[in-house]
């Protein structure tokens, strides 16, 4: 390193902002994540040691993968190289293996590979890197946001110890914002601010587990806000909330919250709590999640869930779809809302989805033949066959109703549709044991 680099590197550490200054740079030091980072956990145990097999760092922005990796760069005997998956190539990942062969063949020495973002490489970069991670030329170590079962290749995973990182307490949030403001070295300790603990509470809270996001909040307010008369910078809730502005909704319309999310709003509505479905609802509405798909699952949950209990709920639901689709946001929230309400205060029944799945299941194993009475008979020389012979027609019956067999010989007696207790579907039970003699 020559004297301008020294001089540049000073300058960015210098410059960088709070949540960059503040990492960790020891075990101590990390905040939060004692599932993972417990003094009798494998992972504290195993950076302590410097033995560290591959690892994947899966969760939420700001909740510390970048920091665990740079512990781990602070602590190990290995080479330690970083690379950025949203900017690194092949020629970058080759220059890493080749170091990484040096290394470990003329020193005995071994190299970690951290890669930030690791989702971002397309299969064949990950490919690429398997060899040496299977051989042990490399050791790597992965962040990723997304879930890496969905977004990194098989057979880097089965190689690999995957940790999943959660969303900060706010306790661990409240000590970290605290930290910041008393550190002179690398906090803003020597501005002389302070923070009301009402607005601590409400920074805390509404950083929604994200670090990052609140030390940012932190920075912002003590740069932008003038001295009192006292000579301090007091950081009070108005002043923390127009520097956050808004919660940040961890959402993500191709990974895995997206999925957790409308797994919730399913659930909910089928749950009959129309509070959580309405929650749900919001937050992907907030998130920006397309009108058109809510709708689609709004529908299937009204047949698939509600079914005949009330049949309107799946008419509701269509007719809420048509919509949204003429009106758009923001008065398409008030329909939806109004649709998953309806779905979720409905009465439930899954019968529908029973029926067809047993009647599935009977088709998929058993060869069956319509039975002739009920085959067509209009076409020429079909009545020759026998076909539709003996078939009685059920409007010249009293009710409406005849009995006669319709199922196929072969699952005679079978029942696929079992009617529930549950609104409308009681009635059609009732209609049934009447119009049938079994009452």
């Amino acid at each position: 390193m020559d004297l301008f680099d020294y001089m540049r590197e000073n300058t960015q550490k210098q410059e960088a902002p709070l949540a960059s200054r503040l990492r960790p740079r020891t075990l101590d030091e990390i905040v939060g994540q004692k599932h993972i980072l417990g003094k009798d956990k494998l992972l504290y145990r195993a950076i302590r040691a410097d033995k560290l097999s591959s690892l994947i760092f899966y969760g939420p922005p700001g909740t510390g993968k970048t920091t665990i990796a740079r512990v781990i760069a602070n602590t190990t005997r290995a080479d330690f190289t970083q690379l950025n998956a949203t900017v690194a190539g092949k020629k970058d990942m080759e220059a890493v293996v080749n170091r990484a062969k040096d290394n470990l063949g003329m020193y005995g020495r071994k190299t970690i590979l951290f890669v930030d973002e690791i989702h971002r490489f397309n299969k064949g970069q990950q490919d690429y890197l398997l060899p040496f991670v299977e051989d042990g030329t490399v050791i790597l170590i992965g962040a990723t946001t997304e879930n890496p079962y969905f977004e990194v290749n098989g057979a880097l995973l089965s190689r690999s110890v995957i940790f999943e990182l959660k969303p900060l307490e706010k306790a661990d949030i409240l000590e970290l914002i605290h930290r910041a403001l008393t550190d002179t070295e690398r906090g803003m300790g020597s501005y002389g601010a302070d923070i009301t603990e009402d607005a601590a509470e409400f920074l805390a809270d509404i950083a929604g587990g994200d670090a990052r996001s609140a030390l940012n909040a932190v920075e912002l307010g003590v740069l932008t806000t003038e001295q009192s008369e006292d000579g301090r910078i007091h950081l009070t809730q108005e002043v923390m909330a127009e520097c956050i502005q808004k919660r940040t909704v961890r959402y993500d319309k191709t990974g895995d919250n997206h999925y957790d999310t409308i797994s919730a709003f399913i659930k909910s509505m089928r749950g009959s709590d129309p509070d959580a479905a309405v929650y749900y609802l919001a937050k992907m509405i907030y998130a920006g999640e397309d009108e058109r798909f809510i709708a689609r699952r709004i529908m299937i949950c009204a047949s698939e869930d509600v079914g005949n209990a009330d049949p309107m709920a799946l008419t509701v639901a269509v007719s809420a779809a048509q919509a949204v689709e003429r009106i758009g946001f923001p008065e398409a929230q008030i329909i939806l809302a109004q649709a998953a309400s309806y779905v979720a205060c409905a009465p439930k029944s899954n019968s529908a989805v029973n029926a067809i799945s047993a009647a599935m299941e009977s088709v998929k194993t058993k060869r069956t033949s319509v039975p002739p009475h009920l085959q067509d008979a209009h076409y020429p020389g079909a009545g020759k066959l026998g076909h539709g012979t003996g078939y009685k027609y059920a409007h010249d019956y009293p009710n409406h109703y005849v009995e006669q067999q319709y199922l196929p010989d072969e699952v005679l007696g079978e029942k696929f549709y079992e009617l529930s207790d549950n609104g409308y579907e009681r009635q059609i039970k009732e209609r049934f044991r009447k119009i049938k003699g079994n009452e």
